[in-house]
């Protein structure tokens, strides 16, 4: 266990993460976790009610310290990416799994200065497990430092996907890309539904890399700098540099950034995320 100094910023990160993360808990033992998420209905009301009382939180948290500060979320702030400060959030990564009873769904915030990662932490109230990073200062997976694996070759690990809403071609995409690496002997790939506990596994070195063929800000923001702090690499899906914008993303050890770049990049292209018409 190391002793470190935090930054103000990254433990208001902290904080805000922690009140997030007991208001979506306080929410999913009632039992409203196991209903539906259909949109129409009741059910899509009460996950919607747990989504934004958490970000009402973690906003209110920050403002505590940063009063003057801008906020980028998936609910209700929408904050230009290229503010000086800026706060980007979710509140409930995660959701479908909520809905169902599946525990399995985190907290994200991000502090970015001049649209750089200064600090990110992914809260798991789940597990009771917080990852946070500091530009220049390592990633820790609760007070233990946390470093990516040394796999060096793709029948060495196992990777993480997930999937966008989309039902057509970036789904299609996605499921041939899955063939193409299970063609080079990966252990297995697993899509766990939660983008942000995805990233931080594979900045504590449980899985080799990950992919999604579109994230927004708010799904990534925090656990990149992870993954990066952590001696990972991080772009979108052709090698490119990440944008804070919707994008592709593949995160990786570093060591197999290569390698899985040359199997996934025929099915995605650069601009939006999407898939490359055949």
């Amino acid at each position: 266990m190391e002793t470190r100094t935090s930054s103000l910023e990254l433990k208001t990160a902290i904080a805000a993460a922690k009140v997030g993360g007991e208001i979506v808990a306080n929410y999913f033992a009632k039992g409203i976790g196991s209903s539906k998420k259909t949109v129409g209905n009741e059910s899509q009301g009460l996950v919607t009610k747990a989504d934004l009382e958490s970000e009402q939180a973690i906003v209110k948290e920050i403002n505590k310290t940063f009063g003057n500060h801008n906020f980028l979320s998936e609910e209700s702030f929408s904050d230009d990416a290229a503010s000086q400060d800026l706060w980007i959030i979710d509140p409930l990564d995660g959701t479908n799994n909520f809905a169902h009873g599946i525990p399995h769904f985190a907290i994200s915030v991000a502090y970015y200065r001049a649209g750089a990662p200064f600090c990110g932490v992914v809260y798991n109230p789940n597990t009771d497990e917080l990852f946070t990073a500091e530009q220049g200062r390592g990633a820790f997976r609760n007070q233990e430092r946390a470093s990516v694996n040394q796999h060096s070759e793709l029948n060495q690990t196992m990777l993480a996907t997930g999937f966008y809403y989309d039902r057509g071609e970036i789904m299609e995409a996605t499921l041939a890309a899955i063939g193409a690496l299970f063609r080079r002997n990966i252990h297995g790939i697993r899509r766990f539904g939660a983008a942000t506990l995805d990233l931080v596994d594979v900045g504590i070195g449980r899985y080799g890399g990950f992919f999604e063929f579109t994230l927004s800000p708010w799904d990534f923001a925090a656990a990149r700098l992870i993954v990066e702090e952590a001696g990972g690499r991080v772009t979108d899906c052709l090698g490119k540099r990440l944008p804070l914008a919707k994008t592709s993303l593949l995160a990786t050890n570093g060591l197999l950034h290569k390698q899985i770049l040359e199997t996934i990049a025929s099915h995605c292209q650069a601009s939006n995320g999407g898939p490359i018409a055949k």
